[in-house]
Parts: structure tokens; C-alpha cells; sequence
């Protein structure tokens, strides 16, 4: 019996315009599919409600997914006030409804300025994707199993009121990873007297990725269906992916002479020749080619050590 097919290789990161009502997984299979890759990640949740910028990482660029996890976001959310929901937003069973309050715009950024805004402690909903003994906490909250959910340190580096109507307020969140932006419209709620849940959530920034960058599902599927060769269409759409590296925002880079590079690639440490130490993590890059070539560990003693490499 022949072997199966897998899919092809495929290295790189798309930046994706996630749509409304799938959840990443479902979505990063679909593109997955459309690419024919053998390998394929996504670098942080998005809800299924959510919309907005999702890296999805292939074949060699998946080893700097965490990166982008560990990277700050931007958020555009809208607070529907007056409802609270069991899982904090739209798709989820309304639990309380109360009328909303008189406020002015003055009103809500103070709570903004005094709650909401530096180091900040949250507690997750149990309709998260946080994990409780291995399982994601919204399977158990669905199964009506309760657990105690830790509260959790997050930094709000900037909110900003763009818009209030007579029950809804509309906030662009600056924000470090793990932050729940339901929790903040919850707590928001709660402050208020009314309850509030999320019912928009988009994904502008990850990292050094910006909403300018995005591409549709739609695109992608129309470059797909084109009456063109297969390699003709593959090759349109490895084009819009973008280099690993790029994951790793203003991480400083570092050019290797090709023996150097060689003995980085076989896993050796060598001996930095620099007259400066540009950071603890660089990237390395073979200066002849300008091939990307992985991560290293700088250390005080001068040595490049090799933390993660690109299989070339």
C-alpha cells in the first residue's frame, strides 16, 4: 500500500481576517485544507462571536507560535448594557436584565481610568479556553460543572470610549496576553448597577501584526477556485504568507558567516564576534543568503547558543 499523503510543505505565517460564528480550530482546518499543508497552527484563541486578526502559522513558522501568544493585542469591543449573559456574551443564555442607568461619557471613563487601566487583576469566565485539569473550562461550564477559576495579573496599557449609544459603549483595549475582554465588560456591567456582556469582539493587533495586514477567507477561497494550474494557484497563495521571523516583532537580528551559520545549524554554540550585546534572544540570519536560521540565547560570556532552529 502507497503512503498517504499528508500535504506539502508549507512554511510561513497568514494573517487572517477570522469571520464571525466559527472558532479558530474550525477555521484554521478550512485553511489548512485550502493550502494542502501538512502542518498548521493558530497562535491564540479567538471566541466563535469574535472576528479579527488570527496568525495562522505553517510548517516551520508553528516553532515561533508562542511568541505571538505571548505578544500584546488590541481589541474593538461593544458592551451591550442592561443584560448579562452566562458566558459573558452574545452567544450566550441570558441569566439578568435590569435597566440602564443615566451616565455620561465623563462617567464611564472614570471607571475606565480607576478599574480598567494599568495592572489589573481578572478572574477568567468559566466559558474561556483557560484549561482545569486539562480540560478547556467552557467543556465543563456546558457540562454545568463549576470549578474555582483563580484570579489572573494583566496589564491594560490603554482604553479608549469610541462611541456610547443609550445601552451600548464602544472600546478600543491596549492589552497584555490572557486578558478577557468579557471580564472587563462584565466588571464593566457590574460597576454600572445594569450588567453588560460582549456582543462585538474584533481582533485588531497581535504583536508586531497590524489590521492593515489582514486577508478575507474570501480571497483566499476566490484565488482556490481560480481555472488555473494547481502550482499556479499555490504559488498566489504561499505569496501571501509572510516569513517566521517576522513572529518575532523587534527581536534584534544578527548575520552569520556561512561557517557560523553551519555550526549553529548543527547545534553547536559559537563565540559572538560583535563589539555590542544587542539582547539575551536575537535572531540569527545567514549574512551571505540572508536565510532565516532560528533563535538564539546570548549570553554574558559571549556565546550564541541555538534555542530554536529552521529546519532548511
Amino acid at each position: 500500500m502507497g503512503r498517504r499523503n499528508k500535504g506539502r510543505k508549507v512554511d510561513g505565517i497568514l494573517l487572517l481576517n477570522k469571520p464571525g460564528g466559527v472558532t479558530s480550530n474550525g477555521i484554521l482546518q478550512r485553511i489548512k485544507r485550502l493550502y494542502g499543508a501538512a502542518k498548521a497552527g493558530h497562535t491564540g484563541a479567538l471566541d466563535p462571536l469574535a472576528t479579527g486578526l488570527l496568525p495562522l502559522t505553517f510548517g516551520e513558522a508553528t516553532k515561533f507560535s508562542q511568541h505571538l501568544l505571548d505578544s500584546d493585542k488590541r481589541y474593538q469591543t461593544t458592551a451591550k448594557l442592561g443584560i448579562r449573559t452566562d458566558s459573558s456574551d452574545a452567544d450566550g443564555e441570558v441569566v439578568e436584565t435590569k435597566a440602564v442607568p443615566d451616565f455620561t461619557e465623563a462617567d464611564i471613563q472614570l471607571l475606565l481610568d480607576e478599574h480598567f487601566t494599568g495592572e489589573i487583576e481578572q478572574v477568567p469566565s468559566m466559558y474561556s479556553a483557560l484549561k482545569f485539569n486539562g480540560q478547556p473550562l467552557y467543556k465543563l461550564a456546558r457540562k454545568g460543572i463549576q470549578v474555582e477559576v483563580k484570579p489572573r495579573r494583566v496589564t491594560i496599557f490603554d482604553i479608549q470610549i469610541l462611541a456610547i449609544r443609550e445601552d451600548e459603549i464602544d472600546l478600543e483595549v491596549h492589552c497584555s496576553k490572557g486578558t478577557y475582554i468579557r471580564s472587563i465588560v462584565e466588571d464593566l456591567g457590574l460597576l454600572l448597577g445594569c450588567g453588560a456582556h460582549v456582543s462585538m469582539l474584533h481582533r485588531l493587533d497581535a504583536g508586531p501584526y497590524k489590521a492593515s495586514m489582514m486577508i478575507d477567507v474570501e480571497k483566499l477561497e476566490a484565488i482556490a477556485e481560480l481555472n488555473e494550474p494547481p502550482e499556479m494557484i499555490q504559488h498566489k497563495l504561499d505569496a501571501l504568507l509572510l516569513p517566521a521571523w517576522t513572529a518575532l516583532g523587534d527581536t534584534p537580528a544578527v548575520n552569520l558567516s556561512a561557517k557560523e551559520a553551519a555550526l549553529i545549524g548543527n547545534g553547536q554554540k559559537i563565540v559572538w564576534t560583535g563589539s555590542e550585546m544587542p539582547a539575551p534572544i536575537v535572531r540569527l540570519f545567514n549574512g551571505e543568503t540572508e536565510q532565516f536560521l532560528g533563535i538564539a540565547e546570548l549570553t554574558d560570556e559571549k556565546r550564541l547558543i541555538p534555542k530554536r532552529l529552521i529546519a532548511n
